[in-house]
């Protein structure tokens, strides 16, 4: 593949670009049958020998890395996105721990979900199968590269993987780590397949299923991509359009640990989509912790747009308008509102969530019940940081996305949701009546 084939991104015509993404996914889709039926054992040969390349070419991914954030800080792009596209060694070996876990884990296929046997006789088992070929669409999160491309393998699904441009240099450094792993493993290296161009019209190829050979799509990335995906789409899609999470502090909270969870919530890493976006503080408890979260905040560098009530605790405190509860900001800002009690928590959540990720703080056990069952979102927490929504904190290894939607898959995406299921009927000469 070629850098000639990474030129085509200026000079190439539509046609070519479209020739181009048929022909990968001509090869994705033959190399899924022989992932299908690839044993664990090959599978997780082919993982393992990917961390170790991962490890073996640290420089070489840094170096790559630190061209993209030179261009990135070129075009003036914002902090938040230069965090989520910056690598250093502690997340490279982050990214190849990952792709150990993910071969650690319990191989999906040929899993028996359920056994039955019928008044006739008949036996029928549900067993876990494949989904066929993933196409993974991403911006700026070069780790992706790998955390898709293991889950993807490990799941016996061929991958084609797109991420942006700004990630472009990193991405391909890993991605040639991942194909190292399938020629030590014997698996064919169009198993995991990188659309080799940076030309948009690669994207609405893969949108349009590239002849049939793409089975389900997946973005990760801003608003404004998986807004194209989701409307362009002519396969399914595996997404959230947005991560406005809220932590509700309930008047059963305690404050020390209200403290910690907001703080890590929102500031750990504001760029990631389980980022709190919004604190709501019942209204019975406001006296006594709406300040110090306020200020806890604020002298952490985080800025604060609240209502009314909120903005009485300090002079640094800007207004909040209506759009600021539906913003994901993504970025070292949060909104704060006073709710009237439960009730209105859930309603506001209700009203400006996306139905991601949403946190109660209580030591009120009836309360944190009934917040999670009544919030309808992907992930419902109590007495926890929202960053803990992740494929790799729920023990997943690695996550392919969060997904919201409410069909196959929801929450993070990881090798049991990258499945489908048949059904496989025992018989001793039934016939039908």
């Amino acid at each position: 593949m070629a850098e000639s084939l990474r030129l085509i991104d200026t000079d190439s015509t539509t046609r070519d670009v479209a020739a181009l993404m048929l022909g990968l996914g001509s090869a994705a889709h033959d190399a899924a049958r022989a992932l299908a039926l690839a044993s664990t054992d090959v599978k997780n040969q082919a993982i393992v020998a990917a961390a170790a390349a991962i490890r073996a070419r640290e420089k070489d991914i840094l170096e790559a890395n630190a061209r993209d954030m030179a261009e990135a800080e070129a075009r003036g792009s914002e902090s938040a996105f230069l965090d989520r596209l910056r690598l250093d060694p502690a997340r490279v070996a982050a990214m190849a721990k990952g792709l150990d876990d993910i071969a650690a884990l319990p191989d999906p296929v040929g899993k028996i979900l359920a056994t039955f046997e019928r008044p006739n006789g008949l036996v029928i088992e549900r067993v876990a199968t494949p989904l066929g070929v993933i196409g993974i669409v991403y911006e700026s999160r070069p780790a992706v590269t790998a955390d898709a491309g293991a889950l993807c393998l490990k799941s016996g699904n061929a991958a084609i993987l797109r991420g942006g441009s700004e990630s472009f240099h990193s991405s391909g450094v890993i991605h040639d780590c991942l194909v190292a792993g399938l020629r030590a493993a014997g698996l064919p290296e169009a198993a995991i397949t990188r659309v080799p161009v940076t030309d948009r019209a690669a994207v609405g190829e893969m949108l349009k299923g590239l002849g049939g050979t793409i089975d389900v799509i997946v973005p990760r990335g801003g608003k404004a991509l998986v807004a194209r995906v989701e409307a362009e789409a002519r396969v399914p899609v595996f997404a959230h359009l947005e991560g406005i999470v809220h932590t509700y502090v309930h008047p059963d909270a305690d404050l020390g640990k209200a403290l910690t969870i907001v703080r890590n919530a929102k500031l750990r890493r504001p760029g990631i989509c389980g980022a709190t976006e919004t604190l709501l503080v019942d209204r019975a408890c406001a006296a006594t912790h709406l300040a110090p979260l306020v200020r806890m905040l604020l002298d952490a560098g985080c800025e604060v747009r609240g209502d009314e009530p909120t903005g009485k605790v300090d002079p640094r405190v800007v207004p909040a308008s209506e759009v600021d509860w539906a913003t994901e900001y993504l970025d070292r800002i949060i909104s704060v509102r006073v709710v009237e009690d439960l009730d209105a928590a859930i309603a506001h959540i209700e009203t400006y969530g996306s139905h991601h990720t949403d946190c109660i703080v209580t030591e009120n056990h009836a309360a944190a019940e009934r917040f999670l069952r009544e919030v309808d979102s992907a992930i419902v927490m109590h007495n926890a940081s929202t960053q803990f929504a992740d494929g790799g904190e729920f023990g997943f290894g690695a996550e392919i996305g969060i997904a919201t939607g409410r069909l196959h898959a929801r929450g993070p995406v990881g090798l049991e949701q990258l499945t489908s299921f048949k059904y496989r009927v025992h018989g001793t000469g039934q016939a039908r009546p």
